[in-house]
C-alpha cells in the first residue's frame, strides 16, 4: 500500500495557507509529524482523512485519487482527531457498538472485538460506566479504541497521548508499534519522546510546509556536532541566549547547567550526542 501526497496546498484566504506545496510519500510503518502550533499538522491529517479538501494538488492511494473517490480510503481508515467527542450517557461498550454501526462494521465477533480493544486500552473495569464520568485520559483511550475498531489499514492519530499518564502512553506506543508492520500510521504529537520511541520516519513541519523528512537518524544528523552543555551563572543567562540557542536549563545549586546549540562549536563546553528533540528545535527555530 502506498499513499502519495503530491504538492497539496490548503488556502483559507488570499494571504493565509494551512498547507503550501506539500509533498510526501508513505508506505507501511509509522510516520511521526512534528511541528509547532500552526505548522499545518492537523490540516494535513484532515485532508488525508477526506474531511477537508485541498485547494491544489492530489492525494492518491495505490494510484486512486482519494479527493475524487474518498470512499477508497474511508473504508480502511481509522482517525482520531484532536477534538474527539463522545456521547456522555453511553458507556464504552455502547459507544463502540454505535461507532461500529456507523462504520458498517458488525458480525458475530463484534462484542469480542470490543472487549479486546477495551482491554488493550486498559478500560475493561470501567467499560460499563457512562463515558461522562470518565477523566480526560480515559475518554482519549475510548477514542483510541474506536480508531482500531474496524481493523483499519491507515491510522491517523492527532495528539493521541494528550491526557494520558506515562504508563498509558507506553501502553499506547506498544499497541501502535504492533500494528505498524502492515499499516500506514500517521502520528502527530507535541511530545517528542512519543515520536522518538516508535516512529520509523519523521516529518518536521513549520508554517504549512515540510522542512525535512527522513529516518530519525537523518533528522538527528542535522545537528550532529552542534550540541553542547556548560554551566553558567544566573547573571550570564541573558547574554548567553543572545549568542546561542538554549535548548534546556537546569539549576545546579547556585549555577545553571545549560544545553545549547552552537553552529560553529563552543569553547569551555562539553560536546553532547544530538537527540531528535535537539534537531526538531533547531529546524523549527533557526
Amino acid at each position: 500500500m502506498e499513499l502519495e501526497i503530491n504538492r497539496i496546498s490548503k488556502k483559507y484566504n488570499r494571504d493565509k495557507y494551512g498547507l503550501r506545496d506539500y509533498s510526501l510519500s508513505l508506505k507501511n510503518g509509522i510516520l511521526g509529524l512534528l511541528g509547532p502550533n500552526g505548522a499545518g499538522k492537523s490540516t494535513l491529517m484532515k485532508i488525508i482523512a477526506t474531511i477537508s479538501k485541498p485547494t491544489e494538488g492530489t492525494i492518491t492511494l495505490d494510484g486512486v485519487d482519494i479527493v475524487q473517490k474518498p470512499d477508497t480510503i474511508r473504508k480502511i481508515l481509522g482517525y482520531l482527531p484532536q477534538d474527539f467527542g463522545v456521547y456522555p450517557n453511553l458507556n464504552a461498550y455502547e459507544f463502540l457498538e454505535y461507532i461500529a454501526a456507523m462504520k458498517g462494521f458488525g458480525g458475530k465477533n463484534l462484542k469480542e472485538r470490543i472487549a479486546q480493544l477495551l482491554e488493550g486500552v486498559n478500560l475493561t473495569d470501567a467499560a460499563r460506566k457512562p463515558i461522562g464520568t470518565y477523566s480526560g485520559g480515559m475518554r482519549q483511550r475510548v477514542g483510541i479504541a474506536q480508531v482500531l475498531l474496524n481493523n483499519p489499514k491507515i491510522l491517523i492519530f492527532d495528539e493521541p497521548t494528550v491526557g494520558l499518564d506515562p504508563e498509558e502512553r507506553v501502553r499506547f506506543r506498544n499497541l501502535i508499534a504492533d500494528l505498524a508492520t502492515d499499516c500506514i500510521v500517521i502520528l502527530s504529537s507535541h511530545i517528542v519522546s512519543d515520536i522518538e520511541t516508535i516512529a520509523d520516519e519523521v516529518a518536521v513541519m513549520k508554517g504549512g510546509q515540510l522542512i525535512q523528512k527522513g529516518y530519525q537518524k537523518d533528522i538527528t544528523d542535522t545537528v550532529a556536532g552542534k550540541i553542547f552543555e556548560t554551566e553558567i551563572a544566573d547573571s550570564e543567562l541573558a547574554s548567553f541566549k543572545q549568542r546561542y540557542m538554549v535548548i534546556d536549563q537546569i539549576r545546579r545549586k547556585e549555577r545553571l547547567q545549560v544545553r545549547f546549540i552552537a553552529e560553529n562549536g563552543a569553547e569551555n563546553a562539553l560536546a553532547c550526542p544530538a537527540t531528535l528533540e535537539d534537531a526538531y528545535l533547531y529546524l523549527t527555530k533557526k
